[in-house]
This record gives structure tokens, C-alpha cells and sequence, in this order.
């Protein structure tokens, strides 16, 4: 029988998920040398909004919810795949240590 999660361990996934995601827009653009203000213009969205996602939030508490169009325009600035903006499971980037470069393989 299949379990459905909790909604107590549903929020809490998406918090973890949230957060590594914040870790994983933080460590790209430390990697990129570029500043918040510039990765929010470039990516159209208000740099507060910029800031809150990379502390993994959209409002104080609340775990960010960025949209497709959002995501598109933060992978195009890093110019990254958008899945490769979202595979961060790989770089180390939920432990918040910077990753180790560009990963082998797929072109």
C-alpha cells in the first residue's frame, strides 16, 4: 500500500528542498563573481526577491515557490540548463560548500 506524506512531512521537504536550492543560487553566483543586485536585474525579479530566495524563502518563514518563468530567467543568467540550475544533489551544494566545478558528462 502506497503511503501519502503528511502535510507536517510535506512542508518539511519542501523547506529542505527550498533551502538547498537557496545554497545551490548562492554558491553559482560566488562562483560567477557576481553580486545579488546584478543576478536580480539580469533575471528580472526584485532584487528582495533575489535575496529571500537564496535564504530559501519567498516571504520571512515561508519556503520559497519560484515560478517556471523565474527558474527559466536564474538558469539563463547562470547560463545553465534549467535542470542543471535545479540538480544540486550533486555539487554538495545542500551542505553549503561550493561545488567543485562543472559536472563531467552529458553535452
Amino acid at each position: 500500500m502506497k503511503r501519502t506524506p503528511d502535510t507536517h512531512e510535506a512542508n518539511s521537504e519542501l523547506t529542505d528542498y527550498s533551502v538547498r536550492l537557496g545554497y545551490r543560487l548562492r554558491d553559482l553566483r560566488r562562483e560567477r563573481g557576481l553580486s545579488q543586485e546584478s543576478v536580480a536585474q539580469r533575471a528580472h525579479i526584485a532584487l528582495y526577491t533575489y535575496q529571500k530566495f537564496e535564504k530559501g524563502e519567498s516571504k520571512p518563514g515561508t519556503p520559497m515557490n519560484p515560478t517556471l518563468h523565474t527558474l527559466l530567467s536564474l538558469a539563463w543568467v547562470f547560463d545553465l540548463d534549467v535542470t542543471d540550475l535545479l540538480d544540486f544533489d550533486g555539487r554538495g551544494a545542500g551542505s553549503g560548500a561550493a561545488g567543485d566545478g562543472e559536472n563531467g558528462g552529458d553535452a
